[in-house]
């Protein structure tokens, strides 16, 4: 099987089923040998979940936060002026830092007359990574009370291994962490549910990822075949948004999901489908 795409599994809202489909198109690749899988919902990963590696290295990942001299600084504010995010202020002869807004960009440091400010790492998470069978598992946490996770996003997308397919599970919604974690991606799969809301937010994520000028495609879950189907098709065919998949309203599915099965675990079968939208996806980047 020719490797080297990377597919972003996306939606508009949680729920929607899209850690579900990124796990199961992992695995219906995953006797190829050259998977990877990146857990980038930093928030709150739980593909490990379903696919329960083996996880054999864990390193922290830092940001640049600034840390001033006040002993060398003569208060003239040059930092706060120039800081885009209101991470210092000046009041009277000291520096306030707030290290929850700063973006680690450097321009403080950079700028500063005195040369009174120097930058120190801080933590704001950790990567893991190991094998879930024949899959490359990595997956990163974002410490509790950090605020900006889209610095962890980039450092797990730099785990990518190059000319192996790539699965991403993003985050949901069209927030920074999900656009971040969907960026220079080969194609977007957009996983929505026939609900109001689903399509609702089908709509938005649709366009945060006609912005980035990635392809995308649509795979809705719970399929029913009514009304609220019918309207994200026409919604699909008006946006020129190929439906590449459907898994059905199926109880057993629900069922094997509340047990901590995948679908290919509880129906062999449906390996097939998998590998088939897969094939999809590399017709339409091509």
């Amino acid at each position: 099987m020719p490797a080297g795409l990377t597919v972003a599994v996306a939606s508009g809202k949680g729920g929607t089923g899209k850690t579900t489909v990124a796990v199961n198109l992992a695995l219906a690749l995953g006797a190829s040998g050259a998977v990877q899988f990146l857990d980038c919902d930093v928030e709150e990963p739980n593909a490990h979940i379903f696919l329960r590696p083996r996880i054999e290295t864990a390193d922290e990942v830092t940001t640049p936060v600034p840390e001033v001299d006040e002993t060398a600084c003569d208060f003239c504010g040059a930092c706060a002026r120039v800081c885009a995010y209101n991470a210092l202020a000046v009041a009277g002869k000291s520096v306030l830092v707030f290290e929850e807004l700063c973006h680690g960009c450097g321009a403080c440091s950079l700028l500063c007359p005195l040369s009174a400010i120097r930058e120190v790492p801080r933590r704001i998470g950790v990567i893991e990574a190991g094998k879930a069978g024949a899959i490359d598992f990595v997956q990163a946490r974002l410490d509790i009370g950090r605020a900006m996770s889209p610095p962890l996003i980039r450092a797990l997308k730099r785990r990518r291994t190059p000319g192996r397919n790539v699965i991403i599970d993003a985050p949901p919604g069209t927030s920074c962490p999900a656009v971040e974690s969907v960026r220079h991606s080969d194609l977007c799969l957009l996983v929505t549910e026939p609900t109001p809301f689903g399509l609702h937010d089908l709509e938005l994520a649709a366009g945060a990822v006609e912005a980035l000028g990635i392809p995308s495609g649509v795979l809705i879950n719970r399929a029913d075949g009514g009304e609220g189907e019918e309207r994200i098709r026409e919604f699909c065919a008006m946006k020129g948004l190929a439906v590449m998949m459907t898994i059905p309203f199926d109880r057993s599915i629900a069922e094997a999901y509340a047990r901590g099965q995948t679908i290919l675990g509880a129906d062999p079968a449906a390996k097939g489908k998998f590998q088939a939208l897969f094939e999809a996806i590399r017709t339409a980047v091509a």
